[in-house]
């Protein structure tokens, strides 16, 4: 049959597609409320403090990565088995193997992550940072901020489990629980109320660390009581490496790209940082601002990549186009709206995250470049994730791969060479999704991808 005779299920529909969206939307807006927090409490400390947060905050992302990315892997292939057991009525509990399998990885990789990082990270950063108060700051937000990731990780794997099965009304509530404990502890810790000490930078590593493992227990509760038996999620399984290295073998690839994307970031930051303390404290408000269009994007995409994989479950590749044009074309009508007003009361935005007049004028430019480069490259991070979702993450990494090449290349030339002002520094983001873009789009409609299994 061809994909212009196939017509897809109700299932797929516009309205589906925003049902299953939404909650991860309202999930993701609200844990990047989280940064978010951080930046605007920080941001009335210091210039010292909102710079190297936003250094330490990218390295630690990219250490978060390692584990997100793997739960990415997860949520395709238990996609792929609630699609492949939604067609033939039987089989759901595969999905409950597949996640105890991630408990059990990814466990062990945050154990490793945490003791590599308290010997590795000082150094590292050492090498890679100017300013000895930037330092100094990074340095203690990473180390109040690594424990955090063991949470992380397990938060990631039961998000992974409720989008795969597209079941994500239980997203919102969490995301509201993370980023209400987060807020209040930010409050708390960083200024030192209710009898605590002002801990700065310190009390805002320490919060996010808190509220994450808050987080995991209300995941933990929620799946014991709620989760629906038939995956099999109660019951506990114990490692087996051969169903583990088959996950890997779709995983892995999934795992080293978000690294990399996320590197994309603290490349930049690392560029920007050369360039002054109030050039780096600009890009950090920028980027938390640029978070908010990012996460409709990655709502999205999320949505693309468990759509894909469950309909190529169910039989029918040739709906995949289908549905990934029905995402892009909410997406696009979902975000134009956000960047309007961002671009529109640009001072009113940034006063949220900083009272320093000088870093308000300073970001005005910046803002509306970033507003203009999301505008004209939309689509691309639901491109990718469909191309995850078909199950061939190896090639998602090497489009991610050439996008950095060129990115860094960029990055060299406008920063590094020509010292350019930061608001023409961001185009540089615009240049990477745009080759993300364009590569997916070339891979997806040569249809190389219908045979492949997982």
């Amino acid at each position: 049959m061809k994909a212009s005779a196939y017509k897809v299920p109700e299932s797929y529909s516009f309205k589906s597609i925003w049902r299953i969206t939404l909650p991860i939307l309202v999930a993701l807006v609200m844990e990047e409320l989280l940064g978010m927090t951080d930046t605007a409490f920080l941001g009335r400390v210091g210039e010292i403090e909102l710079g190297a947060s936003a250094i330490a905050g990218v390295y630690f992302t990219i250490l978060y990565m390692l584990g997100f990315g793997f739960s990415i892997g997860v949520q395709i292939i238990i996609g792929r088995r609630n699609g492949e057991a939604s067609e033939s009525g039987t089989g759901f509990s595969a999905i409950g193997r597949v996640f105890w399998q991630g408990v059990w990885f990814l466990t062990a990789l945050a154990v490793l992550t945490m003791v590599l990082s308290y010997f590795l990270s000082p150094p590292l950063l050492r090498g890679l940072l100017q300013s000895e108060k930037i330092f100094d700051a990074a340095v203690v937000y990473v180390n109040w901020r690594i424990p955090g990731l063991l949470f992380a990780f397990m938060t990631a794997l039961f998000r992974a489990f409720y989008v795969g099965t597209c079941n994500t009304k239980s997203l919102t509530w969490n995301s509201i629980v993370l980023v209400g404990s987060n807020i209040f502890l930010d409050w708390v810790l960083i200024f030192g109320h209710l009898g605590a000490p002002a801990m700065g930078i310190k009390g805002a590593a320490l919060a996010s660390t808190i509220s994450e493992g808050i987080s995991f227990l209300f995941f933990v509760v929620l799946a014991f009581f709620t989760a629906d038996r038939k995956y099999g999620l109660q019951k506990i399984v114990g490692p087996v490496w051969k169903e583990l290295k088959h996950m890997l073998s779709t995983a892995s690839w999934v795992m080293v790209e978000y690294v990399m994307n996320v590197s994309v970031w603290l490349l930049f930051f690392l560029f920007i940082e050369h360039l002054g303390e109030e050039e780096l404290a600009i890009a950090n408000i920028v980027r938390s601002i640029s978070e908010v269009p990012f996460v409709f994007s990655a709502a999205f995409a999320s949505t693309a990549a468990t759509l894909v994989s469950n309909i190529i479950g169910e039989g029918h590749p040739e709906g995949v186009v289908q549905v990934i044009r029905r995402v892009i074309m909410l997406c696009v009508v979902t975000m134009l709206p956000v960047l309007a007003v961002f671009a529109i009361f640009p001072h009113w935005i940034i006063s949220l995250f900083t009272d320093i007049p000088s870093l308000i004028d300073g970001s005005v430019p910046t803002l509306r470049v970033m507003c203009a480069a999301t505008l004209l490259t939309l689509p691309w991070n639901v491109y990718l994730q469909s191309v995850a979702g078909t199950g061939n993450t190896r090639v998602c990494l090497r489009f991610d791969a050439v996008a950095l090449g060129i990115y860094a290349v960029y990055c060299t030339i406008i920063i590094g060479v020509m010292k350019s002002g930061i608001a023409v520094c961001w185009t540089a983001d615009g240049i990477y999704s745009l080759c993300i873009w364009i590569q997916c789009v070339i891979y997806i409609h040569r249809k190389k991808w219908m045979d492949k299994t997982i």
